[in-house]
This record gives structure tokens, C-alpha cells and sequence, in this order.
């Protein structure tokens, strides 16, 4: 009887895990819609403000700034987005293993790099690996992204580059694909290379007021803080989206193993009460 009853607390403790499991699943699934939705509509002022920059650029070679100076790379800034809370599968996971590659192949002295987090997962590993950090706290990667979380470390990183302290800042995070894959890959913020490299397409011509450069040094730091609202945007998407199958996948494995344990219950209980049929009936002959 006794593991009658050890089974049975099993399958009632597994039946309670799949039921946070499933509520999890589907608070991520409503959250994955709603960041998706606000993912998608930000992607045509992103282009069309990069669209704006590129003509002025293209249209004007001499315009110049520090923020499109390409010099020799003695240091480099990275930024690394990951969540606050774990339960999302490989998503934090495949962050780490991405960027502690890159510090193999690329950065053999911890002088040649430093860090900036956003989520506490990223501040945490950086830590714990005694790696150069920028922000001395954990700055939230919260689900509702506001840019002001992350206004500062931008801005310092930003001032970085311009004080040639850093030569090159680059962004690690999980991109979104669908809801079922995401792909973790970087992209270089500074320099801003892609708005003078590539094919030149038909131009508009703008007339500027004041000037093409004065145009460029306010639309420049806009841009750069757009491009990194925009990925996050895209990490917190792939992020909900890795929570949602994790808790899909446990919430599956939680009804096999219920499945499983229901199965060895009714063959125990049944065991049992064979036994106890036998014990009478011999008990029964006995008598006789």
C-alpha cells in the first residue's frame, strides 16, 4: 500500500507541475502575440529612417561624422541580451555559448573587449566568468521594452566610440524566426557601416535645411538608438517564443509521464488486490 500511495503523490504532484506548466505556456503564447505585433509595425520606420540616412549619405559623399569613422579595431563593446528569469529553454544557453566563441576566436586578453548586459542572465554569466563589465547593476529585460531601460548604456557606450576608448560596438542576441526556431547572431552598431556601403539605388533628392550635415548629426544618434530598440525588440520576441515551446514541451512530457505512472498505479493496485483475493480464497480452503 505504501507504494501504492507513493505513485499516486506522484501523479499528483506531476498533474499540479503540468497545470503551471500549460498556464506558463499560454501567458508566453499572449505575450509572443503581442510583442510580435509591436516587433513587425516597428520594422517600416526603421527602414524608412534608414532609407532617409542612406540617401543624405549617398547622395552627399562628403558629409562626415564620428559615428560612420572606420578605424583600426584595438577594442570592442559588446552588448549582450539575454532575459531576466530562466524557463526558456536554450534561449540564454545558445547567448553564452555564441559569445564565449567569439571571445575565443577573437579576443584572446580581456583587455581587448569589454561588456555591456541587458537581463539579468547576461549580467550574472559575465560576472561568474570574471569577464570586463560595463554597467555595474543588472538592467532589466523586462516584457513590456521600453528604450529608457537601456537609454544609459547605450549612451555610455555610445560616448566610448566617440572618446576612442572603444574602435567597434557589437550586439549579440537571439533573432526571431518563428515561433518554433531563432537564430542567435551579432550585428555591428559602430561604425555605421551599411549606410554608406552597398548597391546605390535610385536617389531622392531632399532639399536640406540648414544643411546635409547638420541633417545627419541629429538623424545619426536617432537612428543608432532605433536599430538597438528594434533588436531587442526582436530578442524579447524569440524570447517568449522559447518560453512558450519549453513550457509546451514540459507540459507534454508532464501527461506521458502522468500516462506512464497511471499505467504502474493500475497494474499495482490490481497486483494488490490479486494478492488479497488469493489470501482470502486460501485462507477460505483452509477453513475447510
Amino acid at each position: 500500500m505504501a507504494a501504492l500511495r507513493e505513485i499516486k503523490n506522484r501523479i499528483e504532484a506531476t498533474k499540479k507541475t503540468s497545470q503551471i506548466t500549460k498556464a506558463m505556456n499560454m501567458v508566453s503564447a499572449s505575450k509572443l502575440r503581442k510583442v510580435e505585433k509591436k516587433y513587425r509595425a516597428f520594422q517600416p520606420i526603421k527602414e524608412k529612417l534608414k532609407g532617409v540616412l542612406q540617401n543624405i549619405l549617398r547622395s552627399n559623399p562628403d558629409v562626415t561624422h564620428p559615428l560612420l569613422k572606420t578605424r583600426e579595431i584595438k577594442k570592442t563593446g559588446y552588448i549582450l541580451v539575454t532575459s531576466d528569469r530562466g524557463l526558456a529553454g536554450p534561449y540564454n544557453a545558445n547567448v553564452f555559448k555564441y559569445f564565449h566563441k567569439i571571445l575565443e576566436e577573437r579576443h584572446p586578453k580581456k583587455d581587448d573587449f569589454i561588456v555591456g548586459t541587458i537581463g539579468f542572465r547576461g549580467f550574472s554569466w559575465v560576472k561568474r566568468n570574471k569577464y570586463p563589465l560595463l554597467n555595474r547593476e543588472s538592467i532589466n529585460s523586462r516584457d513590456e521594452v521600453q528604450f529608457i531601460d537601456f537609454q544609459a548604456m547605450s549612451r555610455a557606450f555610445i560616448d566610448l566610440y566617440l572618446e576612442e576608448q572603444v574602435d567597434k560596438i557589437v550586439i549579440v542576441y537571439s533573432h526571431y524566426i518563428n515561433t518554433m526556431n531563432s537564430i542567435v547572431q551579432e550585428e555591428t552598431l559602430l561604425p555605421l557601416h551599411d549606410l554608406i556601403e552597398g548597391e546605390d539605388k535610385l536617389q531622392i533628392q531632399y532639399l536640406f535645411e540648414p544643411s546635409p550635415e547638420k541633417v545627419a548629426a541629429q538623424l545619426l544618434p536617432i537612428y543608432l538608438e532605433n536599430t538597438l530598440d528594434g533588436i531587442i525588440l526582436d530578442a524579447k520576441t524569440s524570447e517568449h517564443a522559447s518560453r512558450m515551446t519549453a513550457m509546451k514541451s514540459a507540459t507534454d512530457n508532464a501527461i506521458e509521464v502522468i500516462s506512464k505512472q497511471t499505467l504502474t498505479y493500475n497494474r499495482a493496485r490490481q497486483a494488490a488486490i490479486t494478492k488479497e483475493l488469493t489470501d482470502i480464497i486460501g485462507g477460505a480452503n483452509a477453513v475447510k
